[in-house]
């Protein structure tokens, strides 16, 4: 079968993506040009501005797919936790380990991205993290211990779990997987969990 020519033009902003995605890891992305993914998906220049407008713009759709994967993250540590801490705690890790080898490259363009890439990148890198910050915070108000804390409280305490995640995830990028040193990065975050967890057992909101 003849393939469309919307099939052809998916396939060619998929492989431009792609490309982006795998030269901007020797990198960042503000050290990137379009003649290199271009050449790289082997394209002319001005094909590439038949599915992106700019190199930022092409930044930004990297965003949405790395947030995504970011996402799903968080909402299978969601599932996988349960009501006790230690379970919420040991599948919490077990589940970032596994997704962050599953989706390397993801994770390593929020890592480089966040702090050295493009204004409009960073911001909406940062935009996406808090709405995962949010959506973590709705589920934390059911954990034992929580139903009496302010809003603010729990936002607070989804940020520090939303922003130890994202760090571990960007320390686990740059190891072997199955290394020792992903096992320590592994236990390092698991310490980091059930500090925050034992002071949520014990905090109590002023208003």
């Amino acid at each position: 079968m003849t393939d469309t020519r919307v099939e052809r033009k998916e396939r060619t902003r998929r492989a431009i993506l792609d490309a982006a995605l795998a030269l901007s890891g020797e990198s960042t992305l503000v050290a990137l040009s379009l003649r290199q993914v271009a050449k790289e998906v082997g394209i002319v220049p001005t094909a590439f501005y038949r599915h992106f407008a700019s190199i930022e713009e092409l930044g930004l759709a990297l965003v949405d797919e790395a947030l995504d994967t970011l996402r799903v993250l968080l909402r299978e540590i969601r599932r996988s936790a349960g009501h006790d801490y230690r379970d919420i705690i040991d599948g919490s890790v077990a589940v970032l380990v596994e997704q962050v080898r599953a989706h390397h490259a993801h994770f390593g363009f929020i890592a480089r991205e966040r702090f050295a890439g493009p204004t409009a990148v960073r911001q909406a890198i940062e935009r996406g993290i808090e709405l995962c910050e949010r959506e973590l915070a709705v589920d934390l108000s059911h954990l034992p211990g929580t139903d009496r804390w302010s809003d603010q409280d729990l936002r607070t305490l989804s940020a520090l779990i939303v922003g130890a995640m994202v760090t571990t995830a960007e320390r686990l990028v740059a190891v072997e997987p199955g290394s020792a040193v992903e096992l320590r990065i592994a236990d390092t975050a698991r310490t980091q969990l059930r500090m925050m967890l034992i002071g949520v057992q014990r905090w109590r909101s002023n208003s």
